[in-house]
């Protein structure tokens, strides 16, 4: 079925109501359509990841970003993947239970730590990143490279509007002298580092 085929079908499925004045089309939404298929991405949804260990999916993440770029401090996984700081740190609490990850002093910085992964996390981490590997090959062929080489450039667009739009709405509060929560303060902090890079 191709993909107008599947709009099409789900438009038939799913009529717009007529009990709320201008109801949001979902299936033309764009954020909502991205979201979705994220939903369907989550590593915990996946049953051959899903048999590789009793991990949460924010778990699994920050265990894949710490396999993949150790020795990392939490906020950097928190950029790199852009999960709110808070978020970040239950995960490593989590994975440092289970004996999985463990910290060692930043070079540069002998205040600040760095995750690293044990040898029993560096095991699961590479079962997970096999298995995410082969979904990722499978999923691959669905689009000519080309069209991957695009659909990345246009969600490095898309994801780089959406920081600035957060962020531009945190920073007018900050400068109407409100006060924002902290993952907002860390989205200004984001934006500003990629204008910096």
């Amino acid at each position: 079925m191709t993909k107008k085929n599947i709009s099409e079908a789900r438009k038939r499925a799913f009529k717009l109501t007529d009990r709320t004045r201008a109801p949001l089309d979902l299936l033309d939404h764009l954020p909502f359509r991205i979201a979705t298929a994220s939903n369907l991405l989550a590593l915990n949804r996946d049953l051959s990841i899903r048999e590789i260990c009793d991990l949460e999916a924010r778990e699994m993440r920050v265990l894949i970003n710490i396999g993949s770029y150790m020795p990392i401090n939490g906020a950097d996984i928190a950029y790199q993947s852009r999960m709110d700081s808070y978020t970040v740190s239950r995960a490593a609490k989590v994975l440092r239970q289970k004996g999985l990850v463990g910290v060692e002093p930043d070079a540069t910085n002998k205040r600040s730590k760095n995750f690293v992964l044990t040898q029993e996390g560096q095991e699961i981490y590479r079962q997970i990143a096999d298995a995410v590997t082969a979904r990722a090959h499978a999923i691959d062929t669905s689009l000519s490279a080309d069209e991957k080489d695009a659909f990345f450039d246009m969600l490095a667009r898309v994801e780089q509007k959406i920081e600035h739009l957060l962020a531009g709405q945190a920073i007018m509060r900050l400068k109407k002298g409100e006060d924002v929560p902290a993952d907002q303060r860390e989205l200004i902090r984001w934006y500003k580092k990629g204008r910096e890079g």
